[in-house]
């Protein structure tokens, strides 16, 4: 007699089935459902609209994998104890499903299982972007008769905390652990103003959307070196960290609080908080004490800076060459097709060397602190990242890659080859856990814009888009102005003929060092 399974051969089943004996135990008197020595099977509640006249609150949210993208609507239930994905999505999508240690039953909200809905499997990680900011990797376990894409159960309610106004049918704020790890990619908010994300009571049937994602398939094994949750972490410390050696008698730099506006003083508060999280500073107690303010971007956003100029004169400089642009170009004779890298965080990703953090240190209306990764504005950062990113990559220089700081360029002679050679990259990049921003990445291209350069099997030729500027160029009225143009058009002085005849009645201006052009 077979004891306390279900899996029966057919004569015990027919058998019990005849003597109506139950199912599990073999004794009679009581069917399987409720066999007293069954062990009770995993219970994954959840509630599903369930009156015709309401409305589920759901929210358009992107999957993303390193074969494709979908928008999706997602159910935000708070009634779910588990985070779902529905099994034709997750087959269109291709995700890696595993077993489940064991099934979940699900339960309706009676509290009485519904016995079709099992749940055998699990799909992930896989990245869910929620609105335009909020950015995850997350786990679904798969449900394969939901008639919603995806469906934000409790825990993930609970993970991130997001207050909904009901009535407009918006996320108001998102949770404090959001700005640190679910988009630390952007920078920290500067305004008190909340983040709209647009979440509309509709149904939850709609079609999904395919966007085209900037990875080709080829390389989905290499789709972790393009997660961004992934590169901002502290990075471990390598041979090559940023060493801050000072010229000897010289004294420590200090510098003087810059009053900040309401909206600085919010983004200071963020940006210090979310790099105190990832690690990349922490409280410093140095006698060094640089400025620390913000600088407007053309978007409109705030830039944090730190002014390291009285520490840079003191420092003892790193003379690592940067590649002379002009004779690097030479390399790419015979290429034909062109794959552009761009490193996330790249700064960032590079140590300090230990001891030489309180060097780093700078002040804030409210706080002292000190770097642990090489910051933007050092002296000698430039030409420590070139180092670094040179012996990355050395295999590949003058074979296959360019590479200026974080820029980097693949080329070669034939697909097939090409292929092969960005594979290889991305398995380097990978091992020296260095990632990409796949938004300023461009895969197979026949031409690309690098370093200024428009670069094509044709050859090399000067973007269109400078030349433009240097055409519509405003008269200078000043010396600076007038330094400023001739710096800028210099860049392409080996593209024109007799380029120093042309610009010297310019350049006849500035000799003698002038005060003024008049």
């Amino acid at each position: 007699m077979q004891l306390g399974t279900t899996h029966l051969n057919p004569s015990e089943r027919q058998r019990r089935l005849t003597q109506s004996l139950c199912l599990y135990c073999g004794d009679p008197g009581h069917a399987l459902p409720v066999c007293p020595i069954r062990p009770p099977r995993p219970m994954v509640s959840t509630i599903f609209s369930f009156l015709p006249h309401m409305k589920s609150l759901t929210t358009h949210g992107t999957l993303t994998t390193a074969r494709t993208s979908v928008t999706v609507v997602a159910l935000l239930d708070s009634g779910s104890a588990a985070n779902f994905v529905s099994g034709t999505l997750c087959r269109q999508l291709g995700l890696r499903t595993k077993a489940t240690a064991t099934p979940y039953q699900i339960q309706c909200i009676t509290g009485k299982p519904v016995s079709c809905r099992r749940v055998h499997h699990s799909a992930g990680p896989v990245l869910l972007q929620v609105g335009l900011l909020h950015v995850e990797e997350t786990t679904f376990l798969v449900l394969e008769e939901s008639t919603a894409d995806i469906i934000l159960g409790h825990p993930w309610l609970e993970q991130h905390n997001p207050i909904l106004s009901w009535s407009t049918g918006e996320v108001l704020k998102w949770g404090d652990t959001c700005f640190l790890g679910c988009f630390p990619h952007l920078p920290a908010p500067h305004s008190s103003t909340p983040i709209p994300l647009p979440v509309q009571a509709t149904s939850i049937k709609s079609p999904l959307v395919n966007q085209p994602l900037r990875i080709p398939t080829c390389y989905a094994p290499f789709s972790d070196v393009f997660c961004p949750k992934r590169a901002f972490k502290l990075p471990p410390h390598r041979p090559w960290d940023c060493a801050i050696d000072l010229l000897p008698g010289e004294p420590v730099p200090r510098g003087r609080i810059y009053p900040l506006s309401v909206p600085e003083e919010k983004a200071m508060e963020e940006y210090v908080k979310e790099a105190l999280a990832q690690g990349y500073i922490r409280p410093s107690t140095s006698p060094a004490a640089p400025s620390f303010f913000f600088v407007a971007k053309k978007d409109g956003g705030l830039r944090p800076c730190i002014d390291y100029r009285a520490l840079n004169r003191i420092t003892v400089k790193f003379r690592y060459p940067l590649p002379l642009v002009p004779a690097a170009l030479e390399h790419l004779r015979g290429a034909t097709i062109f794959t552009k890298l761009d490193l996330r965080s790249a700064y960032n990703l590079i140590q300090i060397r230990e001891g030489d953090e309180w060097k780093t240190a700078f002040i804030t209306p409210t706080g002292h602190y000190e770097y642990l990764v090489m910051p933007y504005g050092l002296a000698n950062a430039p030409s420590v990242f070139q180092d670094f990113i040179h012996k990355v990559l050395r295999e590949f220089l003058h074979r296959c890659v360019l590479v200026y700081i974080d820029d980097i360029l693949i080329y070669s002679r034939s697909l097939a080859e090409h292929r092969q050679h960005v594979a290889e990259v991305l398995g380097c990049l990978r091992e020296f856990q260095l990632f990409l921003k796949a938004e300023k990445c461009s895969f197979h291209q026949p031409s690309v814009q690098f370093l200024g350069y428009n670069i094509s099997s044709s050859g090399i030729q000067m973007d269109e888009g400078k030349i433009t500027a240097v055409r519509d160029w405003p008269a200078p009225a000043t010396v600076k102005e007038l330094q400023r143009f001739l710096g800028f058009a210099n860049f392409y002085r080996r593209f024109i003929s007799n380029y120093s005849s042309i610009a010297d009645p310019l350049t006849n201006l500035l000799r003698n060092k002038p005060k003024s052009l008049l």
